[in-house]
């Protein structure tokens, strides 16, 4: 059984910064994409940064040069490194993962979320 586990949300001034963590358990594939995506109230969800089983990594626009997706795979982890946040990167973060050489299509495992807040 896949479990995703989030942590490291919280709030934060603009400009600051915060670390995302998921502990990933149960994921045993070869081949895989992992990715956050976030969801922020009243708007529809949206991939921001995606790393594959190459250590290919893409990223949103609005978070290029900002954010950074790193695995540790001796520890199961994923990470999203989030430097200069703005007040439109609050949203709820969630971890996901597919099996496959593609991060395109859909994502059949989700954590619960963590939720960042940019405010001053």
């Amino acid at each position: 059984q896949v479990q995703l586990v989030e942590s490291g949300g919280g709030s934060v001034q603009p400009g600051g910064s915060l670390r995302l963590s998921c502990a990933a358990s149960g994921f045993t594939y070869r081949w895989y994409c992992m990715a956050w995506f976030r969801q922020a109230p009243g708007k529809e969800r949206e991939g921001v940064a995606f790393i594959d089983s190459y250590g290919s990594r893409s990223y949103v626009d609005s978070v290029k040069g900002r954010f950074t997706i790193s695995e540790d795979n001796a520890k199961n982890t994923l990470n999203l490194q989030m430097n200069t946040l703005k007040p439109e990167d609050t949203a709820m973060y969630y971890c996901a993962a597919k099996s496959g050489v593609s991060c395109g299509g859909r994502f059949a495992y989700w954590g619960q979320g963590t939720q960042v807040t940019v405010s001053s």
